[in-house]
C-alpha cells in the first residue's frame, strides 16, 4: 500500500473534478482517478473522500479494516492512502498567522467499472440469467468467508448489500465499502468480552434497513450471523429480482415476503418474472438450493444460520449441479485482471502498513455508497427457518 501525496491525487482526479464523480453518499463521495505509473503507464483508481467529520471518522475506520483485511479477489482491493495531505494553496500565504485546516484522509482503492449488483439487478435493461446470478452470489459468499477466518480478529463487514457489491471487467464480483466495518475478536460472543477498539459492550448496531439483521438489536449481540443475514436477503434479491424494501408492495420487506413462501412449498412464486423460468430439472434444483440457502441465512434463530463456509460450499454445489461452471475468458481475462490490480503491483518504495441502530437507504449508485438515511423501524420478521428442497 502506498502513502500518496495530496497533490498527487488531486491532480490524478482533475482537482475533484464533478466529471469524475462516480458515487456520492450520506459519508463521502468516491472519484474517478489516473494514477501515472513509471514512463507512460498509467493505473485507474478510485478516490474516496469523506464529505463530513463524520465521513471522516467512517473513513479512518474503513482505510484501518482494509489494511488489516485478507487479500481476497472477492474483496475491493485496497491502493493506498493520503495520511497526511497537504494544506491548500488558499493557506499557503498565512501559514504563519493562521494554521491551515487539516485536509481530511483520502483512500485510494481498486477502480470496478460495471457498477453495483443493485444496478445489474434493478436499472439493467437486461436482467442477468440464472448462472450469473449464482456465480455473483458465490463471489460474494468467498469474500464474506475470508472475511469472517481472518486472524487474529474476525472482521465483520455489517453492511453487507447489493449496492456493495461491485462487478469487475473480469466479470467477478467485489465486496467494496468496509466504512461499517469492525474487526472482533474470535471469541468474542457476550457483552463482557472485548470487541475491538469499541468497548467491551462492542459497537452500536449499524446496517442498512431490509439488510440489517432484526436479532442485532444491542452491542453485545454482534457476530458473523449477522453478515450472514444481510448475506441471505442478498441471495433473495438475487434470485427474485426484488427490491429488499418495496413500499409499494406487502409486504414491504423481501424477507417478509419470501421467506413464507418457501416454507410453504410456493418457491416458484419468488423467482424473478423477468426471466425464463430454469430449462432444467438440474437448473431448477440449483435454484431451489440457493433459495433454500437463503431461508436459512435470515432464519429468526441465529444458531440455526450456516457458517459462511457452508454456504460456499452449497453455491458451489449447486453451479456443478447445475452444470454451470464458469466460462473460462483465458487471456482476456488475466489480461483485465493485471490491468485492474496494476495499481497495486506496481513497485512503490513508500508503504504504510498500516441501543440505538445506525441506518442507511439502499444506495442507486454504481459504488459502494449510502445515501443520507433517516431512522426507520425494523420490518417485521416471520418465523421464516425453512429447509429447502425442489421448486414448488
Amino acid at each position: 500500500m502506498k502513502e500518496f501525496s495530496y497533490e498527487e491525487i488531486e491532480a490524478a482526479t482533475g482537482g475533484f473534478a464533478a466529471k469524475n464523480l462516480v458515487g456520492k453518499g450520506s459519508h463521502g463521495s468516491v472519484y474517478k482517478a489516473r494514477l501515472r505509473g513509471g514512463g507512460s503507464r498509467t493505473a485507474v483508481v478510485a478516490v474516496k473522500r469523506p464529505s463530513h467529520a463524520q465521513g471522516v471518522a467512517k473513513l479512518a475506520n474503513e482505510i484501518a479494516v482494509l489494511s488489516a483485511a485478507p487479500r481476497h479477489p472477492g474483496v475491493v482491493a485496497f491502493v493506498g492512502v493520503v495520511a497526511r495531505p497537504a494544506p491548500s494553496a488558499a493557506h499557503e500565504g498565512v501559514k504563519r498567522v493562521v494554521a491551515a485546516p487539516p485536509a481530511p484522509p483520502l483512500l485510494v482503492m481498486e477502480y470496478v467499472p460495471n457498477g453495483s449488483l443493485h444496478d445489474l439487478l434493478h436499472r439493467a435493461p437486461r436482467p442477468p440469467p440464472w448462472p450469473r446470478r449464482v456465480e455473483i452470489a458465490l463471489d460474494v459468499a468467498r469474500a464474506v468467508q475470508a472475511l469472517h477466518a481472518a486472524a487474529p480478529r474476525v472482521i465483520i463487514h455489517r453492511d453487507v448489500k447489493s449496492a456493495n457489491v461491485l462487478l469487475g471487467r473480469d466479470g467477478r464480483a467485489r465486496l467494496a465499502d468496509f466504512s461499517l466495518a469492525v474487526r472482533v475478536a474470535a471469541t468474542a460472543h457476550s457483552k463482557e468480552e472485548e470487541y475491538g477498539d469499541e468497548g467491551s459492550a462492542g459497537p452500536a448496531p449499524a446496517g442498512t434497513i431490509g439488510y440489517l439483521d432484526p436479532c442485532y438489536t444491542e452491542p453485545g449481540r454482534l457476530g458473523p450471523e449477522s453478515d450472514v443475514f444481510s448475506f441471505g436477503v442478498v441471495l433473495l434479491e438475487l434470485v427474485s429480482g426484488r427490491k429488499v424494501m418495496d413500499v409499494n408492495a406487502c409486504p414491504s420487506s423481501i424477507v417478509a415476503w419470501a421467506a413464507p413462501l418457501i416454507a410453504a412449498g410456493r418457491a416458484r412464486e419468488v423467482l424473478d418474472a423477468r426471466v425464463a423460468q430454469p430449462p432444467t430439472a438440474r437448473a431448477e434444483g440449483a435454484v431451489a438450493r440457493v433459495l433454500a440457502l437463503a431461508a436459512r441465512c435470515v432464519s429468526e434463530s441465529v444458531e440455526r444460520r450456516p457458517a459462511m463456509a457452508e454456504a460456499v460450499s452449497e453455491l458451489h454445489g449447486a453451479l456443478e449441479s447445475a452444470g454451470w461452471r464458469r466460462r473460462r475468458r483465458g487471456a482476456v481475462e488475466r489480461a483485465c485482471r493485471r490491468v485492474a490490480s496494476w495499481g497495486q503491483r506496481v513497485r512503490w518504495s513508500k508503504r504504510v502498513r498500516a441501543t440505538k441502530v445506525e441506518c442507511t437507504e439502499h444506495s442507486d449508485s454504481g459504488v459502494a455508497l449510502d445515501r443520507e438515511g433517516s431512522p426507520c423501524a425494523l420490518p417485521s420478521h416471520p418465523n421464516n427457518d425453512t429447509s429447502g428442497g425442489a421448486l414448488k
